[in-house]
């Protein structure tokens, strides 16, 4: 008997409940061997607080501060390295970039590129294509495992429980509190935490509880080599401004994508041959990069709800049932923003102020609003 089951181990789940362990009796729930064996371990590893919603853009600027100063001794290393991010437009996508580039907070953010000044950035950029860009520099590479290790960490600090193999099978309220049971283990709470990822809306028609319409889409990602004489790991990443691809720097080589958004049921996601093709040919019509060999490939779900914002609170149909879910490829660099949120309003406590002075607006998150706009 618990105070919180939270059923997914991903950097969503761990982090919300490390955050209410600190005064709460937390249980997490994990499916697979291991947590963050999906979406948390196949992102792209970007912070960048002009990506993605207005909602999700306010979450990405309040995480900057636990990103960039961590409490002490939650990570073992840096979470963060500074990269540029550079989103690109050709001649006929240059009003959408303009029109990107005048959003009120990402224009404060962003240094506007001719085409020249883009490719002294990123020299495989073909001039006769890329005429303009919007730079950001305040972006930088995630270290995603430090910083869901770090919160597994926090978790077990602070008495908490990690259960792995774990698959929810069965899940009801009984009057006064959700009764859970797995292959090895029956678990009663208060409240229920779905952090299920793509999964999300499947833990919810096991629970009886009405669904977010959640859509898993599979996104594609491969690591191609780059000539010797290129010296890539100090390019930005590079974003189309209508995001068909990107690509940015790994360790030497260049990890690409095709910026795919393909419609899957809830699974353990693998790459499609045709996916990486079209990653291939996007970048090479933009660049003067030419692939000879993909080093390996990989794919993994993103999950949205129809207005593609997150979805955080109290399920108004069912007693104790607490969404967190919709995270979108944005669930990474939100998380610790996402967790503070999700924990006070569990504890059904105010937005916290931090929050609030970023222009986050909690009920573009509400789960009523997909129901009754």
């Amino acid at each position: 008997m618990v105070d919180v089951v939270v059923i997914g181990g991903g950097i969503a789940g761990v982090s919300v409940a490390a955050t209410l362990a600190e005064t709460l009796q937390v249980v997490v729930l994990e499916r697979e061997s291991h947590p963050g064996l999906h979406s948390t371990g196949r992102s792209a590893a970007l912070f960048s607080e002009i990506y993605g919603g207005e909602t999700v853009r306010a979450l990405s600027r309040g995480s900057r501060e636990f990103l960039y100063s961590p409490p002490a001794g939650f990570a073992e290393s840096t979470l963060v390295r500074p990269r540029d991010t550079l989103h690109i437009a050709t001649a006929e996508q240059e009003e959408r970039l303009d029109e990107f580039a005048n959003l009120p907070d990402v224009a404060a953010a962003i240094r506007r590129l001719d085409g020249a000044a883009a490719h002294a950035l990123c020299p495989i950029l073909r001039q006769d294509q890329v005429v303009a860009g919007a730079l950001e520099t305040a972006s930088a590479d995630l270290d995603v495992n430090g910083l869901h290790q770090g919160w597994l960490r926090q978790l077990r600090a602070r008495g908490g429980r990690l259960l792995v193999n774990a698959e929810v099978n069965t899940l009801q309220h009984t009057g006064s509190a959700w009764r859970l049971e797995t292959a090895d283990s029956i678990i009663h709470a208060d409240v229920v935490i779905n952090a299920a990822g793509a999964w999300a809306d499947v833990v919810a028609r096991r629970a009886g509880v009405r669904e977010i319409g959640l859509e898993p889409r599979r996104r594609t990602a491969l690591i191609v080599d780059v000539p010797a004489e290129l010296h890539v790991d100090s390019w930005p990443m590079v974003i189309d401004i209508d995001e068909q691809f990107y690509f940015k720097p790994d360790a030497g080589a260049l990890l690409l994508s095709p910026a795919d958004e393909t419609l899957s049921e809830p699974c353990d996601a693998w790459p499609d041959d045709w996916d990486v093709a079209v990653a291939v040919d996007r970048v090479q019509n933009a660049t003067t990069l030419e692939v000879d060999r993909v080093r390996r490939s990989w794919a993994g779900l993103r999950s949205f709800v129809a207005d593609r914002t997150p979805v955080v609170g109290y399920a108004p149909d069912a007693p104790g049932f607490f969404w967190l879910a919709g995270q979108g490829g944005y669930g990474i660099q939100t998380a610790p923003a996402m967790a503070a949120l999700a924990a006070a309003l569990v504890r059904q406590m105010a937005v916290p102020e931090q929050l609030l002075r970023f222009g986050l607006d909690a009920r573009t998150l509400r789960p009523g609003r997909l129901h009754n706009p």
